[in-house]
């Protein structure tokens, strides 16, 4: 087979950018401060030429930021404009440039929200590209491997880092300055080596095709928000939030997701004006108790953030506090 024989046969794979620390570029090489999102997606490609190996790569940048400043009209654009590519029939997988402060919302958004069975692959990095020992170009390289291997379709969002992927839906930040910053309490669901993917497991909960929720038919998130725990902590942030109307107030909890009985009063108030509160825990892993606290929502094993999103979803389909638990209980 000639090599243009050779390329033409390769999967065809976009590249979304959205700028994060692998966009990022400092007047340092050694550390100190940086500026996310500063390198274009045609400058992020060329520092990795081993891509024309594994696929035809075509840039498309969207975004050019630091993924703390993501809000749910960035996410729900992102969204769509993925579910748009997956719907060309000449495009065969997706990778998504981000920052890892909001990667895992990202992850999770369109893990439940992209009617898609091709491989949607997230991607970022720890280091700037202008740092010693940058991250992003092995990253990269490595979700588009994955993003172009067949065995990676049907599988959700994926996140691939650090040599293992991810799955969408249970992946978080768990580290601030390495770069074995994300993972799972579940593992991961494989590793890159030799250059292509290996699975090992795959994801049994709800996602994609087989989800209730489609990112295109939504016209904007309701407002959810997250509150954390803290000793001697008032109803002051829950107060002020009502005020700015949200439907709904994440409790992000102590343990299996502990309320302090002292703001009983203030959370009937809330539950009365047609809020709706969450019961989650900040631990970063594990089942929260099934017994009920009288008119809350409960999650099952999602982190606050998750939860956020997850009822924000829910909220553009039903008020009904029965359907809105069955959420956590199925996804």
């Amino acid at each position: 087979m000639t090599m243009s024989a050779r390329s033409a046969s390769l999967p065809r794979v976009v590249v979304v950018t959205t700028g994060g620390t692998i966009a990022g570029a400092s007047s340092s090489s050694t550390g100190g401060a940086y500026t996310a999102g500063v390198l274009g997606a045609d400058a992020l490609l060329a520092a990795v030429p081993e891509l024309s190996q594994v696929a035809r790569v075509q840039a498309e940048p969207l975004f050019a930021m630091d993924s703390a400043d993501f809000t749910d009209v960035h996410l729900l654009q992102l969204a769509r404009r993925v579910a748009a590519l997956a719907q060309r029939a000449d495009v065969d997988g997706i990778v998504i440039t981000h920052g890892t402060d909001t990667l895992e919302d990202s992850a999770y958004f369109l893990h439940l929200t992209l009617k898609t069975a091709k491989p949607v692959v997230f991607t970022a990095a720890m280091r700037p590209a202008t740092a010693l020992g940058a991250d992003g170009p092995r990253n990269l390289y490595e979700a588009v491997c994955v993003a172009a291997c067949p065995r990676a379709a049907g599988l959700g969002a994926l996140v691939v880092m650090n040599g293992a992927i991810w799955s969408g839906r249970d992946v978080i930040k768990r580290d601030a300055a390495q770069v074995h910053a994300v993972q799972s309490p579940y593992g991961p669901l494989g590793w890159v080596a030799d250059g292509g993917p290996r699975f090992y497991r795959a994801p049994c909960r709800p996602h994609t095709l087989a989800s209730a929720f489609d990112a295109t038919a939504i016209q904007a998130l309701p407002p959810v928000a997250v509150v954390a725990a803290y000793g001697g902590m008032d109803a002051t942030a829950h107060e002020a939030l009502a005020a700015r109307g949200v439907r709904a107030i994440v409790h992000a909890g102590w343990g299996t997701g502990t309320a302090p009985a002292a703001l009983a009063p203030a959370w009937a108030r809330l539950q009365a004006a047609g809020i709706w509160l969450v019961r989650t825990s900040r631990t970063g892993s594990g089942p929260l108790p099934r017994e009920r606290s009288p008119g809350w929502l409960c999650a099952d094993d999602q982190s606050p953030s998750q939860a956020r999103l997850l009822l924000a979803l829910g909220l553009t389909q039903t008020q009904q506090g029965a359907a809105l638990q069955a959420l956590f209980d199925r996804y």
